[in-house]
């Protein structure tokens, strides 16, 4: 099945949802309303997916990167929305995306020797029983915790201080490269027959008898106007859903945005292989491990400003580095920092307490029909996305459209079983890592790099340096990506743009130190070509993307959120073609 999301088929795309009436047009290009495309495209329903940005431009590529059931939700009590989550981590670890989603181990400090290791680990034992019930999908799952003494918790975590803990519980959850998850989602939609369009801007909405029936649209690419029917709307637009349903002229949920901040260090900054979760006067703060960087975070604070560009404060960062050398021997400071990224939640509205908290919000979703032909969803969390995704096109479905026939049957929904793009056949070449390794002139670390970010894919990229072997090499300032996964972003991963290559397609705006601007030149070359920019197109995408990290650094030494702001506001947006001069 063809999944490329190239720029032809893009152009293609459009084309076809502005001929047809669409059964269900999706609007929100994050995991959430990828994984509604997906849900619909898989019951054989004509689907159309638009995102006005980049693929997981929002907050599904700024968050912990995590899949897991939510250990703190069991102290709330919250026990159905920690079992239905550890079910969702179980599949996607074991059957739907076993090459994007790995297991990773976390240390719980304990300090009080008795009643802290009864109380906890009571937790993390039903926390275990849950996963083991619900989280093993083909024989894969994550091992059970353990008590380690303080010697053992020594061997293990180095870092740790030596009064940080009288030893610690070791469980497992998972972690995921959010960004990739969420373009394979809109690709396995693609190969099942969805439309997909990223950089298309809905501006208005089509009525027919007091039902929505399609959209309004531009092309930011090109400024081409368009006309999108569709028997049903559904918005998946995350902390922009007040202005969704606003656009369509529409009540019904209200959701607040909460900011989350996290920072990279590198690996060498804290020895050991675990991670860690810390509890904080709010909530919990994980330090979690990747190959060449930890992630630390999160903060959790109200967002009242523009939701496009959240930034992180100083103050954010101090916070993180403060309640991280809380346990850590040696402290970081800020020249440990190789990146940020922020992330705004979307929470549900709760009743006001006056207090101005977030924390304590429901993570569970809500999905509504908020005017006939327009369904829209709100809350829950990434692990979930599934769930959400199903219920949000079930309730769309039922909403019937003039001329349906009330009595058919609405299709059941697939995706529990349906393994994304990538995951069939990944176990099978892992397997042959040193063949392929040796194939190439690489060391196995390299091909277990290329492995867990394509898992079959792999075969595709593969391809590309065959074809032409230099770009076997490296990117130039980046030497744990070749030259070939960017020209693969731009061919077949729907990136648009200079930075839809260096934050999301790779992570190097936060996983290095020089934020990716010593690799911007050479990436923006590689992706002339395909694109079809000329040179005044490739140095406003280089000195574009420069701007924009030179903004979020300014951002990071003010004081509060909105001189943050102000300062990444000086970076210019990126332009249509259409409008660069």
């Amino acid at each position: 099945m063809p999944t490329a999301l190239s720029l032809q088929n893009r152009s293609d795309a459009l084309d076809r949802m502005s001929a047809q009436v669409l059964d269900v047009l999706v609007i929100g290009g994050g995991v959430t309303g990828a994984g509604a495309a997906l849900d619909a495209a898989s019951r054989g329903l004509s689907v159309g997916l638009l995102e006005q940005r980049d693929w997981a431009s929002g907050t599904s590529s700024r968050a912990s990167k995590l899949v897991h059931g939510g250990l703190r939700y069991l102290e709330m009590l919250d026990f159905a929305l920690v079992r239905e989550a550890l079910h969702e981590r179980g599949l996607l670890v074991g059957r739907l995306a076993p090459h994007l989603v790995h297991p990773v181990p976390f240390l719980y400090p304990i300090r009080h020797r008795v009643w802290e290791r009864v109380y906890i680990g009571a937790g993390i034992a039903l926390y275990d029983t849950l996963g083991g019930l619900l989280g093993r999908v083909g024989g894969r799952g994550v091992p059970l915790h353990r008590h380690l003494s303080k010697k053992a918790l020594r061997r293990v975590a180095p870092s740790l201080r030596e009064d940080a803990a009288i030893g610690a519980i070791r469980y497992w959850d998972a972690k995921v490269d959010d960004a990739r998850l969420v373009q394979v989602l809109v690709r396995t939609a693609v190969g099942h027959g969805a439309l997909a369009a990223s950089r298309t801007q809905v501006t208005g909405y089509l009525e027919e008898d007091g039902r929505v029936a399609g959209v309004r649209a531009v092309d930011l690419e090109t400024g081409r106007d368009l006309t999108i029917r569709a028997r049903h709307v559904v918005g998946a637009t995350g902390v922009w859903t007040d202005q969704t349903q606003e656009l369509f002229r529409a009540q019904g949920l209200t959701v607040r945005a909460s900011k989350g901040v996290h920072i990279a260090v590198p690996r060498s900054a804290i020895a050991g292989e675990d991670g860690f979760i810390l509890r904080t006067e709010k909530s919990v703060l994980f330090i979690i491990p990747w190959p060449t960087h930890w992630v630390i975070g999160t903060t959790d604070t109200p967002w009242d400003l523009a939701k496009d560009h959240p930034v992180a404060s100083s103050a954010d960062v101090d916070y993180l580095i403060e309640h991280a050398n809380a346990v850590l021997e040696r402290p970081l400071t800020r020249d440990d920092v190789l990146g940020v990224y922020t992330g705004l939640r979307p929470l549900l509205q709760p009743v006001d307490d006056g207090s101005g908290s977030t924390t304590r919000v429901s993570r569970e979703h809500t999905v509504a029909t908020v005017r006939p032909g327009l369904t829209v969803i709100a809350g829950g969390k990434y692990t979930t996305y599934r769930v959400m995704a199903r219920d949000v096109v079930d309730m769309a479905l039922a909403d019937r459209a003039p001329g349906e026939d009330p009595a058919a049957a609405v299709p059941a929904s697939l995706t529990e079983e349906l393994p994304l793009v990538g995951a069939d056949g990944y176990q099978v070449r892992w397997n042959r890592k040193a063949h392929l390794a040796a194939a190439h002139g690489w060391t196995e670390k390299r091909v277990e790099h290329l492995l867990d970010r394509y898992g079959s894919l792999v075969d595709e990229v593969l391809a590309l340096v065959d074809a032409d072997p230099d770009l076997g090499r490296p990117l130039e300032g980046a030497p744990d990506y070749l030259r070939a996964e960017v020209v693969y972003a731009v061919t077949a991963e729907g990136a648009l743009h200079l930075e839809d290559v260096l934050t999301r397609r790779t992570r190097l705006s936060y996983e290095q130190a020089d934020r990716g601007t010593a690799s911007a030149r050479a990436a923006a070359a590689l992706m002339a070509g395909p694109l079809g920019w000329d040179d005044a197109q490739l140095e406003r995408e280089v000195s574009s993307y420069l701007a924009r990290v030179e903004a979020e650094r300014a951002a990071e030494v003010m004081p509060d959120d909105s001189s943050a702001e102000a300062a990444r506001l000086r970076a210019p947006e990126i332009r249509p073609f259409a409008d660069a001069s």
